[in-house]
């Protein structure tokens, strides 16, 4: 026995207990798959995407990354399973996913970001000015008085008052006549891939940069590494969908490297499949499958009607591939093709 095989083999029994076979290589382990939908991806995966391991979908906006998702999580959940999207963006359209065959209540959307203020309703009494009304010591009696309210003359009075004070109540819910109601604004993050530059004086100290650092998503990011932390150590999800195709690339490559590290180790041990949408790759050597996704071509089958769009995907890394033989052969092995193409009709387009 040589020298460096013994070392090896005293290292490895040292480290036995809390890391074995600390110097031996993994195996390499063929994952099984689950079929995404489409069938030239299919064709293409050899059978679909891992199941137990992180898959990465990257490209840019309408290239087809939430398509293919979609259909995945539509066939996923079709077997009975569970499947749970964190969206960051806030993005996902509810009727798109149904449209894409998506069982909605056996799919938990986790919107990240989201805030609803809970309104605040206030009930507007209508009653006349008090300077129109009769203390109760001096009622008169007779026709209109004995505690029948004051004179019909001084109700019509105080009639115009009234009602001005209660279309113009700052809590009165009732809307103005004729008047257009103002919408409320919806202020959102912005999410875009050229940041604004501070102003000269925001960047005198770390103190006034805060303004300027509340803008960017690193809140939504945080949030949605927690509910993917607690979604797979809970179990139960036969895919996760992480949907960061709306953030930038300068943003969601800044997630740790342990991160992917860890949800790598918890998707094998809950055998999950956690698709992760970007616009550039982020789990590096954590990820079982990249695939990169290019720009959609519109379909003009007419002249004038749109009819689709035409989708092309590459595959451009996977871990290991299952070979059909152990025998390894002298001559160069042909070159497989490594994209698909698929497409995607409009409802209105019809069947051709």
């Amino acid at each position: 026995m040589s020298s460096a095989t013994a070392i090896r083999l005293q290292i490895e029994a040292a480290l036995a207990a809390r890391i074995p076979s600390a110097l031996t290589p993994l195996p390499r382990i063929i994952r099984p798959v689950s079929p995404t939908g489409v069938d030239e991806a299919n064709e293409l995966l050899n059978g679909g995407l891992p199941i137990g391991a992180i898959s990465e979908f990257v490209g840019p906006e309408s290239s087809g990354r939430t398509s293919l998702a979609l259909s995945f999580v539509a066939q996923v959940i079709s077997t009975g399973s569970v499947c749970a999207w964190i969206d960051v963006g806030d993005a996902l359209s509810p009727e798109c996913a149904a449209a894409a065959g998506i069982d909605l209540q056996r799919l938990l959307w986790v919107r990240c970001g989201v805030t609803t203020k809970p309104r605040q309703i206030s009930e507007a009494t209508f009653r006349l000015p008090e300077k129109y009304l009769d203390p109760p010591e001096n009622k008169k009696k007779g026709l209109h008085g004995g505690g029948f309210g004051p004179h019909p003359r001084t109700e019509v009075k105080g009639l115009s008052a009234a009602v001005g004070n209660f279309l113009h109540h700052p809590e009165s819910l009732a809307p103005r006549c004729a008047e257009p109601q103002p919408r409320p604004e919806r202020h959102r993050e912005q999410v875009s891939a050229v940041s604004p530059q501070p102003p000269a004086w925001q960047k005198q100290g770390a103190q006034s940069l805060k303004p300027w650092v509340r803008n960017k998503p690193w809140t939504r990011i945080e949030q949605a590494l927690r509910v993917a932390d607690l979604l797979l150590q809970a179990g139960g999800f036969a895919a996760i969908v992480l949907d960061m195709a709306g953030i930038a690339p300068e943003f969601a490559s800044r997630v740790p490297m342990a991160t992917w590290f860890r949800y790598r180790a918890a998707v094998e041990r809950s055998q999950t499949s956690l698709l992760l949408l970007t616009q550039h790759p982020c789990a590096k050597s954590s990820g079982e499958l990249l695939l990169r996704f290019q720009p959609g071509e519109e379909c003009r089958h007419e002249t004038t009607v749109f009819s689709g769009v035409k989708y092309r995907v590459e595959m451009e890394r996977r871990r290991f591939t299952e070979s059909p033989t152990n025998v390894v052969s002298i001559r160069k092995p042909p070159c497989r093709e490594t994209g698909a193409t698929w497409s995607s009709r409009s409802t209105w387009a019809g069947a051709r």
